[in-house]
This record gives C-alpha cells, sequence and structure tokens, in this order.
C-alpha cells in the first residue's frame, strides 16, 4: 500500500488542510493509536472520542478528525459527521477494496448466517478462495477471526476486506444486519449481490417499528447503485414470498432475480419431501428443473437454498455445481444441529430467536414427530420485549409442553422477562424455570424414546450473558452432558 497522506485521504471533503503529515494507521480507540496515526474522534453510546484526542496524541497520532474544534498541537479536521467520515476515510486508505472482488450482501431477519454459510460453500466448491463476514465470525480463507458484531465497525470492515484483497479472495459474503445498515457501516462497500431472506419481527428495541425496520433493510438494495454496468452488472436476489421484496423492488436499480415456493418466481422449489434426514425437491430455474436431495432439513432450509443457489448462479456459477454442493453440505453450526449422545429421543439445537424462526422450526418438527415435542425457550433482554408473548404463543402452540427459561438476561431481571413471556400463554400448560441449564435438564429428564426436544434460541453461542457478565455456556454441551448423566 502507497504511503497517503492526510490531504489525499479528505478528498470527498471540502477541507484544505496546512499541515499534510503521512497517515500510516486510522484508529478510533485511543489504546490502538500508533506513531503516525489517523485518530477519529467517535461519540459512542458510553463515551465520547473527543475526550481522548489528548491522550491519542501522546501516542503518536498525527492528525485529528473531529465534530469540533479542539485546542491541541497537530492538525484538525472538522467534519459534521465523524461515523460518516470513517467509511469515507477507510474506504480511501485501504484504496477501495470491495471494488478488487466480488461481494455478496445477505440480509433479513432470519436465514442469513445459513445463506451465506451455503454461498460459501458453493464458492470453494468451484475452486474459488472465500471471504466470510457472519455473525461472531470472520473467514478469509478458512482462517477465522472472531468479530463483536454481526457486521463490524467501519473501520474494521475495510481494514477485514483489504485483508482479504492480499490474500486474492475471489469473492466475500456478508451478513448485513439492520443496525449496520442504519448507523452507515457499510458505507463505501461496493456489493455486486444483495440477497434477502425474508422479514418479520425483531430488534423493536432498536428500530420502534416494523415499517422502519423493513425500511432500514431496503437500504442494501438502494444501495447497489443507479447505472447499469454490463460488464459487471449488480443483482438483488429477492424472496417472492415475502411482501417486504415489493418494497425492495422498487427501491433497486439492480437487476432483480427472485426466488420462492409459493409465488412465481426465476427459483422455485416444488413437490418438497421432507423427512427426518433430510429434504427433496424439484428445483426450477430459468433454465431447466434438477432434483435434488439434500441433508439440510425443512422449509425455511430449502428458502435458504433457493436464495444460495440464486446469488451462486448471477456469480457464475454452474447448476451442476451448485446442487453437488448443497447435496453435501451437513449444516451451520447451531442451526437445527441433531446432538446425538447415544440416546433414543431427538435433541435439536437451533438459534431461533424471533418467533417466527421458532414457529418455523417447530413446524419442520411436527412433520416427522412420531410421539411428544419439547421446547426449551427464552427471550434476551435489554431487546425487544413486545416479542416475548409472542416466542411463548408459538411455543405452547407447536409443543406438548413449552419449558420457559433464561436466554441472555443482560441487565434485566430474568423472572420479569420470563413473566412476559408468560402472558402469552395465561391459562395454558406450560413450565418456567430460571435457570437454563435446570431447564434442559428437566426436558431431557422427561423425554422418553421417540421423543423431540427443541433448545432453542442460543444455537452456536458458547456463553450466556447475566448481570453484565459473560459466563461460559454451550446448549450442546450442556445436552450432551446431561443425557450421558441419564444413560
Amino acid at each position: 500500500m502507497d504511503l497517503q497522506t492526510l490531504q489525499s485521504l479528505l478528498y470527498d471533503f471540502p477541507k484544505k488542510v496546512a499541515e499534510n503529515p503521512t497517515i500510516t494507521s486510522i484508529e478510533t480507540n485511543s489504546r490502538d493509536v500508533k506513531q503516525g496515526s489517523l485518530f477519529i474522534c467517535i461519540k459512542g453510546y458510553t463515551v465520547d472520542g473527543h475526550d481522548f484526542a489528548q491522550e491519542a496524541i501522546n501516542k503518536g497520532a498525527v492528525a485529528i478528525i473531529a465534530e469540533k474544534s479542539l485546542d491541541v498541537d497537530v492538525p484538525v479536521v472538522v467534519v459534521q459527521d465523524t461515523t460518516r467520515a470513517v467509511s469515507v476515510i477507510a474506504d480511501a486508505f485501504y484504496e477501495q477494496p470491495t471494488k478488487r472482488f466480488r461481494l455478496i450482501g445477505v440480509t433479513g431477519t432470519n436465514g442469513k448466517t445459513t445463506t451465506t454459510h451455503i454461498i460459501e460453500e458453493v464458492l470453494q466448491h468451484a475452486k474459488q478462495k472465500t471471504g466470510l463476514i457472519g455473525t461472531n465470525t470472520i473467514k478469509i480463507n478458512n482462517q477465522t477471526y472472531g468479530v463483536k458484531n454481526t457486521t463490524p465497525e467501519a473501520l474494521t470492515l475495510q481494514k477485514t476486506f483489504k485483508e482479504m484483497v492480499d490474500n486474492q479472495v475471489d469473492t466475500a459474503i456478508m451478513e448485513v444486519s439492520s443496525h449496520a445498515l442504519d448507523l452507515g457501516r457499510t458505507f463505501g462497500c461496493d456489493f455486486d449481490v444483495a440477497v434477502f431472506t425474508n422479514l418479520s419481527q425483531d430488534h423493536l428495541d432498536y428500530h420502534e417499528t416494523m415499517a422502519e425496520y423493513r425500511r432500514t433493510k431496503g437500504l442494501l438494495f438502494a444501495q447497489l447503485g443507479n447505472s447499469y454496468n454490463h460488464s459487471n452488472p449488480k443483482y438483488a436476489i429477492l424472496n417472492a414470498d415475502d411482501d417486504a421484496s415489493d418494497e425492495y423492488r422498487r427501491s433497486t436499480a439492480g437487476t432483480v432475480i427472485t426466488y420462492g415456493m409459493q409465488n412465481q418466481s426465476d427459483f422455485m422449489a416444488k413437490n418438497i419431501k421432507m423427512t427426518p434426514s433430510g429434504t427433496n425437491f424439484e428445483l426450477i430455474t430459468p433454465y431447466e428443473t434438477f432434483k435434488v436431495s439434500m441433508k439440510l432439513i425443512g422449509l425455511f432450509n430449502v428458502y435458504n437454498v433457493l436464495a444460495a443457489t440464486a446469488a451462486c448462479f448471477v456469480s457464475g456459477i454452474s447448476y451442476t455445481s451448485i446442487i453437488s454442493t448443497i447435496e453435501t453440505l451437513e449444516g451451520v453450526s447451531g442451526r437445527f444441529e441433531v446432538v446425538d449422545g447415544g440416546q433414543d429421543y431427538t435433541v435439536i439445537v437451533d438459534y431461533a430467536h424471533t418467533p417466527d424462526s421458532l414457529e418455523n422450526v417447530l413446524k419442520t418438527i411436527n412433520e416427522f414427530a412420531s410421539s411428544d415435542v419439547y421446547v426449551v425457550v427464552g427471550c434476551g433482554g435489554d431487546r425487544d420485549r413486545t416479542k416475548r408473548p409472542l416466542m411463548a404463543k408459538v411455543a405452547e402452540k407447536y409443543s406438548n409442553l413449552p419449558i420457559f427459561t433464561s436466554d441472555n438476561p443482560r441487565s434485566e431481571d430474568p423472572e420479569k422477562i420470563l413473566a412476559e413471556m408468560e402472558e402469552g400463554v395465561k391459562g395454558k400448560d406450560y413450565i418456567s424455570i430460571i435457570d437454563r441449564k435446570e431447564a434442559i435438564s428437566y426436558a431431557i429428564g422427561h423425554a422418553n424414546k421417540d421423543d423431540i426436544v427443541l433448545i432453542a434460541g442460543k444455537g452456536h453461542e458458547t456463553y450466556q450473558e447475566i448481570g453484565g457478565q459473560r459466563l461460559d455456556f454451550d446448549d450442546r454441551e450442556i445436552v450432551l452432558q446431561l443425557i450421558k448423566e441419564r444413560l
């Protein structure tokens, strides 16, 4: 990467600097500043970066980007919005990395992780080098790194994309959260393909209304651009069975490709048959029809496969390659994951944490259940409270016995969370057990031969957040331990 100066990074800003130092890194956390850094002051929820400007200078910062004048001894560039400026400046500093490979973004309430995983597997099968940015994970050519948010902050994002360029990645696949879109974390990302999975209630603690949540998701499609480049076309992959797709179709200039099962689509699944070991269906494409037999279970996974198939096809992958990969997929960690400890009943761990996703999983289980179904489920603290009674209603409707428990209570009182869930099932049969391990133990202890126990809400997570602490807790490990104790 060529040496860059402060002025060269401000080409999108009408700013003229008197001093023009060479910039060796960009930082938003004063603890990461080193000699030659450009420090950008961000106003966060709990701290204000402007208060740490002098500390950054003491550690070697040679220039500051701020929202107000500062009495310091290095150049200060004042901009209206430093959060927005981070995206622009990071994109410039890392030499616009997303213009140097294909970028696929996947947004929606449910299915983002599975869909990105399927796309990644298909592309790797086609001998492509891939990058993946998903829930708590960044992967570059199968090297895995941890990350705090589903979609990282803009600075981390652009730095990661530059590392992908350095590692000769052909295609990057990225989960795009509504928070990231609303906060502008994805500004500067040159998406080639944008995929919409579905929209149902979630994150109303942040967005407040479904209309605002829906609008925010649509930003991904509106930001595909407004011009047509036939050598590098932009595609919007939309779920024709979800009403929100009509709005996103109107929002985008990209070429719209649809998928679905109910409404006429470019990619469709018909004659779907499910078994406890997999799903069979006919894949109807714009060119021909294929028979698919996959290990993934459930209609929601058929939707994920359709979305991934469309995204891979417009990315130049052949149907033969796509289908052969889909048929060998084992699934995603914590998504409809069967935990087998040698027991004569079935235990499934799934990330379902919205009313819609929980209903999808339980409906699928009921398709092949031959005996009783138990579900252990809770709701996260400091999050959308309105979905709590809805989650309880779904659990009661589709199981023989719902067992309500703690998810990640965070700073909230677990008893109050359970009380709000119970409001949705007054007069119905249910059990509430605050301690999650005890709740799981109750379900496994009462399961008989051929019963099915669903442990919902946390899936792949290996922790539980209680009272400001993050404690080790993995549903799958707990389940195995309890199964072995019972055998």
